[in-house]
């Protein structure tokens, strides 16, 4: 079978590998799904009467960059949320934000840099694509420990002068998968300040954005145009998935300067597939709207308050800011899962599955994420016996 060399390390992804784990095993109650972040909540009850409104539209086209109904939507969006002033030709609609931190990489990582082969930046732990993406186009990546140490967001300035000039992209997640650490206006500018310094690109994947406490989160654009910062040194990605509880929408888009954006819709014209017209449709109603998504806000707070109630007890828990995650302490996080599963049914992720070896140590190994994705009730009975087994 042909396979790039530059794949050969790839670990498998992380949930065949939780499969390869746990299947083979009876579970030992009645299973809970607690591994992957998909969402649960209801969406808006009016996203049916739009995509039979507008079902016709399946036999056009759609228009590669994103209908300009949507365009001008999401600007308008980005302007109250962030207060940032974003023109329609610095969007692009994607299919989520996946495929778009994937491309970005494909369009804007250049193959050398200071005639060298380019690094890309990447938390660790981290969403998987980041790490692909990096490989996919022949970088190196650099993998950069987000730990309680660091705040569970990555220190790239402390890296030597010699990686940062040969930067080309650094992605950070804020809020974060999976500690659900938030970036603040301190970060974003010390980052950006660095990127200006070493001329890189940041990647901001601000997918969980609307799901927090109390403050919403601070955005790498906002940051920017405050700072005066060039247009092209940031991108940025976003999701309805999590907003408005619509994963299998596929639905998200990407903002940035005018000449990043050019270039990624360059390639998708070649290479990629537009997200089809009633889903824009769809889209457009739901970036228009905020009631659904402080509704579903509101529900994430209430499973805050009893994930502190349930686990606050235990050494090293950490409440999250923001997000949908727990990051959970244990000795190791891979027989955690499957003593979970085995003896009470509770699916959740092994943190090793998601980050990668440096040097020897995996900044994973010791944490399980637990996704509060299901109703609360459910939650409940999962948190009190993940707190029963484990920490019993």
């Amino acid at each position: 079978m042909l396979y790039p060399e530059r794949f050969s390390n790839l670990p498998a992804y992380a949930f065949p590998r939780l499969r390869a784990l746990l299947d083979v095993h009876e579970p030992g109650g009645a299973p809970i799904a607690m591994s992957i972040g998909e969402p649960q909540h209801d969406f808006p009850v009016w996203v049916g009467d739009v995509l039979a409104k507008h079902v016709d539209e399946f036999a056009k086209y759609p228009p590669n960059e994103g209908a300009p109904e949507l365009l001008a939507v999401i600007a308008g969006w980005l302007n109250t949320r962030y207060g940032v002033s974003i023109a329609p030709d610095q969007i692009i609609a994607l299919n989520g934000t996946r495929e778009g931190l994937y491309n970005a990489a494909m369009a804007l990582c250049p193959e050398t840099k200071n005639g060298r082969k380019p690094v890309i930046l990447t938390p660790n732990p981290f969403y998987q694509v980041y790490a692909v993406a990096a490989l996919s186009v022949g970088a190196e990546p650099v993998y950069v420990a987000a730990t309680p140490e660091s705040g569970n967001l990555p220190d790239y300035a402390r890296l030597d002068t010699e990686i940062l000039e040969r930067t080309a992209i650094a992605y950070v997640c804020s809020p974060a998968n999976p500690q659900g650490a938030v970036a603040g206006e301190d970060y974003w500018r010390d980052l950006i300040t660095l990127a200006e310094k070493h001329d890189f690109r940041i990647f901001a994947d601000e997918c969980y954005s609307e799901i927090y406490r109390d403050s919403p989160p601070a955005g790498a654009l906002e940051v920017a145009a405050k700072m005066g910062a060039d247009p092209e040194r940031v991108v940025v990605f976003h999701s309805l998935s999590k907003r408005s509880n619509l994963p299998g929408l596929r639905s998200g888009f990407a903002a940035g300067g005018v000449e990043s954006i050019a270039r990624m819709r360059q390639l998708r014209a070649y290479a990629g597939a537009p997200l089809p017209l009633p889903l824009q449709r769809v889209a457009e109603k739901l970036w228009a709207d905020e009631a659904h998504v402080i509704e579903n806000r509101a529900q994430y707070c209430e499973k805050y308050r009893l994930a502190d109630k349930i686990l606050g007890h235990i050494d090293g828990y950490s409440s999250p800011e923001a997000g949908f995650f727990l990051w959970l302490p244990v000795d190791d996080g891979e027989a955690a899962a499957l003593r979970l599963w085995k003896e009470t049914g509770v699916r959740v992720l092994p943190g090793a599955y998601l980050s990668r070896d440096v040097a020897g140590d995996n900044p994973g190994t010791g944490f399980i994420r637990v996704a509060m994705v299901a109703p609360i009730q459910e939650m409940q009975r999962g948190l009190t016996q993940i707190r029963d087994c484990l920490y019993g």
